[in-house]
């Protein structure tokens, strides 16, 4: 990867339906170099594919947390699996430290992120769980 590529990604990442054209002239490139670029980022799993952001207004109705979560070590595999069921499960990071996972929520109320956290604490293997709500985002990049 190159700077021109690092470039490409960041542009992708603020809007990744950008058209071919508006980044060709964005990085000063032909439109058939950036496809060709594109099209190797893709073959080669840099990158994986394209995702919906939400924008900060449709966010400031949610109620956002991070789960820190205390595993079982043997049964960490069935609780990343479970995880994955949990539709406001948004992110899950393995860390090292007191917790074996840190889980990102999103829920429409409060009472909704109490009952995720239940769920998440009654999973097989789930010692113990901690939550902090999140305030504000002051970067998000």
């Amino acid at each position: 990867m190159d700077d021109i590529d690092q470039q490409l990604l960041a542009l992708l990442r603020e809007n990744a339906r950008a058209t071919t054209s508006e980044l060709a002239r964005k990085l000063g490139l032909s439109r058939t170099t950036v496809q060709s670029r594109i099209e190797r980022l893709e073959r080669s799993g840099v990158v994986i594919g394209y995702t919906v952001r939400t924008s900060a207004d449709y966010r400031a109705g949610l109620v956002r947390a991070l789960v820190m979560i205390t595993a079982t070590p043997k049964l960490t595999p069935g609780i990343e699996s479970a995880l994955r069921k949990f539709a406001a499960v948004r992110t899950l990071h393995s860390v090292n430290g007191i917790y074996d996972f840190i889980a990102g929520v999103e829920a429409g109320s409060v009472e909704e992120l109490d009952a995720v956290v239940d769920r998440i604490g009654a999973l097989d293997g789930v010692e113990r769980t901690t939550t902090s709500i999140l305030m504000t985002t002051r970067i998000d990049r």
